[in-house]
């Protein structure tokens, strides 16, 4: 299954990433917050949560990295980086606030790289976790950067949301409906179960040994 690269299918594309990037740098900074990096620390750490998810899906599709070949989503990061520490030096935000954007983020990077992956040829199944591999990369990078477990693997229902709304997209795109409703659906099933489950706390089982 693969998507031919129209016009409208790259602008789609193009608006669902510039959104990604920002809530992702922004989740990225007031994560980093919690450590008090100085600004270049906090711009080092939204960038790398912004971008890297993607970087790492277009390397391994042997395609240009997107904000190298457009650094508009580049700018964007940066912005939002700034943005964020200001406003969070003149406004009182909670402790997990940061999971707003962070589930924003997760939900439409799922989408684009999913998106990418099929306008690049990719099989569906390895689209739909190219998907999930721009969803949480980003969110891995950054809290290793900021010396923290990755919330990927302790978190109520994360990666598995995202690889549920890429195989949810796939489907909607295999039954004709309009793309950017499949986006609007899939996208917003992720965020919505993301929340949830963090309301919830749901979560996989865990790994143990039997005693």
């Amino acid at each position: 299954m693969s998507l031919n690269p129209t016009p409208e299918l790259i602008n789609n594309l193009y608006l669902i990433t510039l959104f990604a990037v920002i809530v992702s740098s922004a989740s990225g900074v007031l994560k980093a917050g919690f450590k008090k990096f100085d600004l270049f620390g906090v711009i080092i750490i939204a960038i790398a949560t912004g971008l890297g998810g993607g970087s790492l899906r277009d390397m391994l599709l042997d395609r240009e990295v997107f904000w190298i070949a457009n650094q508009s989503f580049f700018i964007v990061s940066l912005i939002s980086a700034i943005f964020m520490f200001v406003i969070a030096r003149l406004i009182a935000i909670p402790p997990k606030f940061f999971l707003i954007p962070d589930a924003a983020g997760l939900a439409t990077f799922a989408i684009a790289g999913t998106l990418v992956s099929l306008m690049s040829g990719a099989p569906w199944l390895i689209a739909s976790f190219m998907g999930v591999m721009t969803g949480t990369m980003g969110g891995v990078f950054r809290d290793i950067l900021s010396n923290e477990p990755p919330v990927v693997f302790q978190s109520p229902l994360y990666a598995t949301v995202s690889w549920g709304g890429s195989l949810i997209f796939i489907a909607l795109i295999k039954l004709q409906i309009d793309i950017s409703l499949a986006a609007a659906l899939a996208g917003g099933g992720v965020f919505l179960s993301r929340m949830l489950a963090i309301q919830y706390n749901i979560s996989l089982p865990k790994f143990r040994f039997k005693s």
